[in-house]
């Protein structure tokens, strides 16, 4: 009986024991110095989207990434300024029915007081086309992932140096990464209610 008590609690012990590992290697990415590996965390990448990845592949994440952070901070721009009781004039209907008359946020596009679908469905119809035939490289003129001015657009971008365009890209990706957990943050506090700061009543 001793014996068994004795075996249960070296088992037990055991559990707590240091793991013995192998010797962990570690190989430096190849995408360490890409832009937006910036601190405090440098290059980040905990999933693991990135091992044994090539250079496609790295610019369809960041192209997908910069996508996202731009949507975001329109998102979290529209939510802050509907918020703050400032929508556009006039209707949004020919049954007369005017845009602050709609619910803000979430609220806007589901539940009793929502935008009617046909209306969500021109919403979506635009989205789509500015995914299909604006928002892309059409020219095949773009300096980086990301860049589409297809030769139209240009805001004094050729007038900038090489350091001042990295800054300026390095700040877009700062700036989308911040909105989307922003709008994530957002989303989640207008579902659990209350009030929030500038933001106002969710």
């Amino acid at each position: 009986m001793k014996s068994a008590i004795i075996a249960s609690l070296i088992a037990g012990a055991a559990a707590f024991a240091p793991a013995q590992t192998g010797k962990a290697t570690t190989s430096l990415s190849a995408f360490e110095n890409e832009l937006g590996a910036q601190p405090p965390l440098g290059f980040f990448d905990p999933l693991g989207l990135l091992d044994d990845a090539d250079q496609e592949r790295f610019d369809r994440l960041r192209y997908v990434e910069i996508k996202h952070g731009r949507i975001c901070q329109l998102a979290f721009l529209g939510q802050i300024v509907t918020r703050a009781g400032i929508h556009l004039s006039g209707n949004i209907d020919y049954a007369g029915n005017s845009f602050d008359s709609f619910p803000n946020g979430w609220a806007a596009i589901s539940g009793p007081d929502a935008i009617p679908g046909a209306g969500l469905g021109q919403i979506v119809a635009f989205i789509g086309a500015l995914e299909l035939g604006v928002m892309k490289d059409v020219t095949g003129e773009n300096e980086f992932v990301g860049d589409f001015r297809n030769g139209a657009l240009d805001f004094g971008w050729d007038t900038f140096d090489e350091e001042t365009k990295l800054s300026k890209r390095a700040i877009e990706l700062n700036n989308g990464r911040a909105a989307m957990m922003g709008i994530l943050g957002l989303m989640m506090h207008e579902q659990l209610g209350g009030s929030i700061p500038i933001v106002g009543e969710m």
